[in-house]
């Protein structure tokens, strides 16, 4: 009988196309909360890696850390920044 061996889900490891990403915020933004989708952004940049986050951005590591934290409340060109940099753009549909 061999064990069983439980691993942690780490969404970041399927966040690897940008269609995967945009239907993820799409999900969040629909259903979720602004600490979510904080959660979220952390979770693609996680993904991406922060040190080329922070390049693509023009942001620093330590800004970024701070702007996926809950409860922060980040500018929207900062998050306009990541979101540019993840390939991905906002769409507002009635």
């Amino acid at each position: 009988m061999s064990k069983l061996e439980i691993t942690n889900f780490d969404i970041a490891q399927y966040l690897d196309d940008k269609e995967v990403i945009a239907e993820y915020l799409s999900q969040i933004l629909s259903d979720g909360s602004t600490d979510e989708l904080l959660e979220a952004l952390g979770n693609i940049a996680k993904a991406k890696g922060m040190s080329q986050l922070a390049k693509d951005t023009g942001l620093g590591r330590e800004s970024l850390y701070k702007t996926f934290q809950k409860g922060t409340k980040p500018k929207f060109e900062t998050i306009k920044k990541v979101l540019d940099s993840f390939g991905v753009k906002m769409q507002v549909l009635a």
